[in-house]
């Protein structure tokens, strides 16, 4: 087969992996179900509210495959958010058992064509890499005997009474301004800061917090921070995609924090399905950014590990705005 048939036919494979993982994605949300949002602690998810992990490393996965992940462990049942290659499984002294078919995830990254590379020679100018999807096969550590005993063992959740002084730990250390006040949350680019309305404002107090990781999501866009186009006017594709990221990576933050996942703004659902169904790699960019966003935030929890803490912050820590009644 010539270079030329081999590139094609791996163009094509590509192309038909974002058309798979999109098509999923629209049908969950065309049937009413958020992928980034599950419904733990049902008996539909027998697993626990966690982050997927690689049993053998202990290693999390991140952007589109955590939503393949959860999807799987709420469609078939799984006890366990720990996954596994086949020959991991080997290698660990188990197997996976007989007749279990696994779960297809993807491993981003990008490569240079030849034909890239000898154009950047030619010319002087920088060679520029082509990003592509390749498809692997993962099990849940249920569908596996043999394993080590200490193998996808799940972490306990964090006690109750943690959760929330975590989060106002989390928001002090990351440095971002952020106001309590006002009827209304959403973060200023131009001004760089978050503002909230004031706990009370919510049913339930902990929406107040899912709020906050929201807004803070939307404020790692600043170049001061990760950087991304914030300068989407509402009403935009721009601005449903910028919507996307912050949700997913609100359900990130709050699935490692031990906080349930709920929709903020499923009234951007039909927004979200004119960006999914216009751009076939749409999901997997706002998945990708919205780990790196969850990423950026959850680096500033503290680590009792070492001794170092970011210190308690409570609400009233925090900065509030006054407003006329």
């Amino acid at each position: 087969m010539s270079r030329h048939h081999r590139n094609a036919r791996a163009g094509a494979d590509r192309t038909n992996l974002y058309d798979d993982i999109t098509s999923k994605i629209i049908a969950e949300l065309e049937a009413g179900r958020f992928p980034w949002v599950q419904p733990w602690g049902t008996a539909a998810a027998k697993a626990p509210l966690a982050m997927p992990k690689n049993a053998a490393t202990g290693r999390a996965y991140t952007g589109i495959n955590v939503l393949l992940l959860w999807g799987a462990v709420v469609e078939h049942g799984f006890p366990s958010q720990g996954w596994i290659t086949f020959r991991q499984a080997l290698s660990l002294g188990g197997n996976v058992m007989k007749g279990k078919h696994g779960t297809t995830i993807v491993y981003a990254d990008r490569f240079v064509p030849d034909d890239e590379k000898k154009r950047a020679v030619e010319t002087g100018e920088e060679a520029a890499a082509i990003p592509f999807l390749k498809r692997y096969t993962v099990f849940n550590a249920a569908q596996c005997e043999g394993l080590p005993r200490d193998v996808a063992v799940a972490a306990p959740p964090p006690p109750p009474g943690q959760i929330e002084p975590q989060v106002k730990a989390l928001i002090k250390a990351t440095g971002i301004a952020f106001r309590i006040g006002g009827d209304r949350a959403f973060y200023d680019p131009a001004q760089d800061y978050v503002r909230v309305p004031p706990p009370q404002a919510y049913f339930e107090t902990i929406d107040w917090h899912r709020t906050a990781l929201h807004e803070l999501g939307h404020a790692t866009g600043h170049p001061s921070r990760i950087g991304r186009d914030l300068g989407g006017a509402f009403g935009t594709k721009r601005y449903a995609f910028e919507e996307l990221v912050a949700e997913m990576n609100a359900a990130f933050c709050c699935a490692s924090l031990g906080i349930v996942p709920t929709v903020r703004h499923a009234d951007y659902l039909a927004s979200w399905l004119d960006v999914l169904r216009e751009d076939n790699r749409a999901i997997v960019r706002a998945a990708s950014q919205a780990s790196r966003a969850a990423d950026w935030l959850l680096a500033f929890l503290p680590q009792p590990d070492n001794g170092t803490r970011a210190g308690p912050a409570n609400v009233d820590e925090i900065e509030t705005e006054k407003w006329a009644a």
